[in-house]
């Protein structure tokens, strides 16, 4: 039982050191994020800097939409297709 203990305890160091590591991350990064919104307040394009973003961001969401969103035609209406095609070449 002291072995098992033992293996459960080591899971949860690793899990504690995980969180931990995450949290520390999340903390930086956002430090990193808000001296960086606050160097580009301090712009003089700042209003121009907005808008290229929202460009982007646009451009971005409709090539994420595209990628995911289109569905492809199901395989047996594709095969449906070209059976009708072929009969319709062959005259029948």
């Amino acid at each position: 039982m002291t072995r098992e203990s033992g293996q459960g305890g080591a899971l949860d160091r690793q899990a504690v050191l995980l969180a931990a590591g995450l949290a520390d991350l999340a903390v930086s990064t956002l430090g990193s994020a808000v001296g960086t919104v606050r160097g580009l307040l301090r712009r003089s394009d700042a209003a121009e800097l907005a808008s290229d973003a929202e460009r982007e961001l646009a451009a971005r969401g409709r090539l994420a939409l595209d990628r995911y969103a289109v569905v492809p035609p199901a395989h047996l209406e594709v095969l449906a297709r070209h059976v009708v095609a072929r009969q319709a070449r062959n005259g029948g």
